[in-house]
């Protein structure tokens, strides 16, 4: 019981962290988002919906309790809470995810371009990591377990491997309500359309024809 305390207190103090990062100071008591309206299309984020239309549930998502499915070829699942899943997000500069992991499952390297995130490990262990800028590119790694916390810096390329033999299972706070993601071999080798195979060729220092064969995959 404790240590349930323990970690849930973590994660409270996670999100009042990243919730202090970027976000400037609201004008109001809350903006929640709107996705229907035509505003949307040409503001930095969504539009307001009308404060005398705002109910409970806009404050409100379910499910983190239930895992997410890991029979997928990375063996995860990210289950997000972000301003598409919860509208109250929106403006407050925050959100979360549920993290799922089969046994030596992997959440691969990816990126968030407008987000900290503060990763605490509920069930299991991980090796984490993350590489810094160019040029020297050194990777920051570490084995986590039940209770420990990490941190990946905004933008930074990260990743999270599942090394026990069980089930793992992550919480993620982020200091953005629309952190972006984007998935490093997806976005180079699955981009649409293509980056053309002889760039990335080139890029890679391979074959081209092993290029046109992972291009083949994404």
């Amino acid at each position: 019981m404790a240590m349930n305390i323990l970690l849930f207190s973590s994660i409270a103090l996670s999100l009042a962290f990243v919730a202090l990062a970027f976000e400037p100071s609201p004008l109001q008591d809350f903006c929640v988002a709107d996705p229907t309206s035509s505003v949307s299309a040409r503001v930095n984020g969504q539009a307001c919906k009308s404060p005398a239309s705002v109910v409970a549930n806009d404050f409100s998502f379910s499910g983190l309790h239930m895992p997410g499915n890991t029979s997928n070829p990375n063996g995860s699942r990210v289950t997000p809470v972000s301003v598409a899943q919860l509208p109250g997000l929106n403006t407050l500069g925050i959100s979360m995810a549920r993290v799922d992991y089969a046994p030596w499952g992997i959440n691969p390297p990816h990126t968030h371009p407008r987000a900290t995130e503060i990763l605490t490990v509920i069930e299991g262990s991980l090796q984490v990591g993350f590489v810094t800028s160019n040029p020297d590119n050194t990777l920051i790694t570490k084995t986590l377990y039940k209770g420990d916390v990490f941190v990946f810096p905004v933008g930074l390329i990260h990743f999270q491997r599942n090394v026990g033999t069980g089930n793992a299972v992550a919480i993620a706070a982020l200091s953005s309500q629309n952190p972006g993601v984007i998935t490093i071999a997806n976005a180079v080798f699955g981009s649409n359309p293509d980056i053309s195979s002889d760039i990335l060729a080139k890029a890679f220092q391979v074959d081209k024809t092993v290029v046109d064969w992972l291009q083949t995959k994404f």
